[in-house]
């Protein structure tokens, strides 16, 4: 695609090969066998390319470079090129190729918007203050509520001695959470034997953004794209039907991020958001808002029932912390401060939205080494960033919470833990999936012991997001009264007898 440009300050769009902006790109090392016109192909997988570029990243080092089809990426994962490229001032977020391929659904969403296009900023400034503490606190009796769902399913399959489908579930969670705390709504997760249709339509894109990057030309892929297309609409009409419902309501409003989108007007300009941009809102938040928290929840079941200790040591912390309340309040959440280095220490490992791209503002040289022109970019490998020695010793690839410990975390160098981005551009939402995922680990240490099948080897699912496939644990009750609560006590949301 050809650059353009809109205004002189702008800077170049659509996607441009690293030959374009890197005028010493023969410095920075390739994987050997590089094959004329195709490129570093050989050994190549379609379906886990982010395994791959780590896997070269181990051989290449800090910063490398991989060409398919006639397109040079250039990635870094060094600590110190990593905090050169979060300087705010030097560099911005850049939309990739892989995060590009999802403009058809979302269009300038608050993850896809070019920096240059104004619904970003008018978006961001309407919804911050729906992540604000007072509207946390008010999402968390719907967050109980729904957790309460999914320890009512985890029974049942407990009582019939079945083990549990941990990203399934999560996923159930994660998206109720988000469609009822953001949106009003209640998508009956937990009530269907499959996934509801909108995950399967938001898995559909997803792996269809993927795809296209992965494929010299997208005629190669026109079946994927009709059914990608039909993926798009479906998604398009929930959401319009959700928005419909909610504008036609009679009664008080909710508050909720819904309301913020339909009657909040900027508080500088007066400007409201468009009715096109609401949908494309609502959609980000659905996706990004669910996707990535339950990948987060499922890596951290599954280091918590690999690392009995760990487990026993994040549940004897709730036990404490709770102690005998029959549910837990708002702050008592952020009181589980192991809960939420186990929670960290498995978003190092493996942070569910696994690579952030920067692109540079002016002219400048990385680290003091790598020329770039104005808008020349780079794709930071966050979980091989979260794995590099000098920042995190020579055991990085082990599971240890205490790297969070507060002593440990004031000693690291800055910007070297980034699961949720970097600078203004980083995840809006992430405080609320922090709050969602320890309160989930908390209740579900409390109620369970988890038992992980021998047998299972860790295996990672690539959708833009990563999550564990086919991870299944067993359940065994915890016979303590902490453990015992009635289900009529459980969640405020709830009354005697729901």
């Amino acid at each position: 695609m050809a650059e353009t440009t809109t205004g002189a300050a702008a800077l170049p769009k659509g996607f441009r090969s690293a030959e374009q902006g890197w005028p010493e790109l023969h410095r920075i090392p390739h994987p050997p066998y590089r094959l004329p016109l195709l490129g570093d192909v050989l050994g190549a997988s379609r379906t886990r390319p982010l395994q791959d570029s780590l896997r070269h990243a181990r051989r290449l080092g800090p910063i490398f470079r991989r060409k398919a089809f006639g397109r040079e990426f250039v990635f870094v994962w060094g600590a110190g090129l990593t905090a050169d490229l979060a300087d705010e001032s030097r560099f911005a977020k850049h939309v990739g190729l892989g995060i590009a391929n999802l403009r058809p659904v979302v269009g300038d969403g608050l993850f896809t918007a070019y920096n240059h296009e104004p619904n970003w900023q008018l978006a961001h400034d309407v919804l911050a203050p729906g992540f604000s503490r007072e509207a946390m606190a008010g999402y968390h009796p719907m967050m109980l509520a729904v957790a309460d769902r999914l320890m009512d399913r985890w029974d049942r399959e407990l009582a019939a001695g079945r083990a549990v489908d941990v990203p399934g579930d999560m996923t159930r969670l994660t998206l109720e959470t988000i469609a009822r705390t953001g949106f009003g709504h209640d998508f009956g997760s937990f009530e269907r034997g499959r996934p509801h249709p909108f995950v399967t339509a938001m898995v559909g894109t997803l792996t269809y953004a993927q795809r296209l990057n992965t494929v010299p030309s997208p005629f190669l892929l026109r079946r994927a794209a009709h059914r990608n297309d039909a993926d798009i609409a479906y998604l398009n009409r929930t959401v319009d039907d959700l928005v419909r419902a909610r504008r036609t309501a009679s009664g008080d409003r909710a508050g909720d991020l819904l309301d913020r989108m339909l009657e909040t007007a900027h508080p500088e300009t007066g400007e409201r958001l468009s009715a096109e941009n609401v949908r494309r809102q609502v959609i980000t938040f659905l996706v990004a808002g669910h996707e990535t928290t339950s990948g987060a929840l499922s890596f951290a079941l599954h280091y918590l029932s690999r690392h009995p200790e760990a487990a026993a040591r994040a549940r004897a912390e709730v036990d404490r912390v709770w102690g005998d309340a029959a549910v837990p309040g708002y702050d008592q959440v952020a009181r589980l401060r192991y809960v939420r280095r186990v929670l960290d220490e498995s978003l190092r490992l493996w942070p569910t939205a696994p690579a952030f791209a920067r692109e540079a503002r002016e002219d400048t040289v990385l680290g003091g080494v790598h020329p770039m022109r104005r808008g020349a970019w780079a794709l930071v490998l966050t979980p091989m960033l979260h794995r590099d020695p000098e920042a995190w010793g020579t055991d990085a690839e082990r599971f240890d919470p205490d790297r969070f410990e507060p002593g440990a975390v004031r000693t690291r160098p800055a910007h070297t833990f980034k699961p949720f981005g970097t600078g203004a551009r980083a995840c809006i939402g992430r405080q609320f999936a922090l709050h969602e995922a320890t309160l989930v680990l908390g209740l579900l240490l409390r109620r369970y012991e988890l038992h992980a099948d021998p047998a299972y080897r860790l295996r990672v699912t690539e959708r833009l997001t990563v999550l564990p496939e086919g991870l299944r644990l067993h359940l065994e009750r915890r016979r303590t009264s902490h453990a015992e609560v009635p289900s009529e006590a459980r969640c405020p949301a709830h009354g005697a007898g729901d």
